[in-house]
């Protein structure tokens, strides 16, 4: 694999079909933006359907707008129909919106804000399309991460929606861990299909809208250094979506990996494999989350778990 993987070396995507989540904005735009230069069909699946239009405009090509709120099971469902009535395949699905370190909320079906976008509403996008991408050799799920899901993080099943009480950090990174622990679980369920596989990426720290609830302790306090961390620590937003668009896009991805900026602190750089933490292979808490989250969901995958060695 390339040293310095970067959106040239996008294969050709003429006849792919990618939904891409929060598209129209930071990370999603250039995931999207990227993927339509090289031909691809791609479908900017966002909340504010104005603000998609707009993004699709700048965009050009083969681009369609989908509305999609994941802080509403409704708006999944209806949206996961209208993609199946339009796409009888699709080859990319990127679960690539998200929330950071926001204030205590929740979605429209009473879930923590955090956890109820960034993993559940995935989770239940993704099972709702997975029949769309089956049958599609060399088919992805590329669902974006954090290096915060090694940040105060845990599955804290004995308060998912942190109801006791709230940390926005630790709610973000338990939405994260969750991001790498349903791609893992996902892969082994996809593992006996050979044609889809689930991969996971991370962007960095990138200069996009993601950022604006970062707690003030979080921040530098003395203002004049602000512009020389952003320009030593963040990266633009083309940069930090090239570990997405690799994992989805790279001949030699496998299932099961996780790619990210290639600097030593995985903070800026050009895409390479990375590792999560340890917590995040722990299979039997992926087993629980994934029955968890079709339970809080009301969506069962048509993927089957693999069967458990004996004891």
């Amino acid at each position: 694999m390339s040293a310095n993987w970067t959106g040239r070396q996008i294969p050709d995507q003429r006849g792919r079909v990618a939904i891409v989540t929060g598209a129209n904005t930071g990370l999603g735009f250039e995931t999207a933006r990227m993927l339509a230069e090289r031909g691809a069909t791609v479908v900017l699946a966002v909340r504010d359907v104005a603000k998609g239009e707009r993004a699709a405009g700048r965009i050009g090509g083969d681009v369609a707008v989908q509305e999609l709120d994941l802080t509403s099971l409704a708006s999944i469902r209806s949206a996961a129909a209208e993609l199946r009535a339009a796409h009888p395949r699709v080859d990319l699905l990127i679960n690539n919106a998200g929330v950071m370190y926001t204030p205590k909320q929740t979605t429209a079906d009473g879930f923590e804000l955090q956890f109820g976008t960034n993993h559940l509403g995935h989770f239940a996008l993704t099972g709702l399309l997975l029949d769309r991408l089956l049958p599609v050799p060399g088919s992805r799920v590329v669902t974006v991460s954090s290096t915060g899901h090694r940040i105060r993080a845990d599955i804290h099943f004995g308060d998912l929606q942190w109801e006791r009480s709230y940390s926005r950090i630790g709610a973000y990174g338990q939405a994260k861990l969750a991001n790498l622990m349903f791609t893992y679980e996902l892969q082994r369920r996809l593992a006996a299909y050979g044609t889809t596989v689930a991969v996971a990426a991370h962007p960095g720290i990138s200069d996009t809208e993601l950022a604006r609830y970062t707690p003030a302790a979080l921040r530098l306090p003395v203002t004049w250094l602000m512009p020389l961390l952003a320009r030593t620590v963040t990266q633009r937003a083309d940069m930090g979506a090239l570990p997405t668009l690799r994992a989805a896009t790279d001949p030699g991805v496998t299932g099961g990996q996780y790619y990210g900026p290639g600097n030593r602190t995985e903070l800026r750089g050009y895409p390479k494999l990375v590792t999560s933490s340890p917590a995040s292979h722990d299979r039997a808490v992926q087993r629980r989350l994934w029955a968890v989250s079709e339970e809080l969901t009301g969506v069962t995958f048509p993927v089957p778990a693999p069967r458990q060695p004996a004891a």
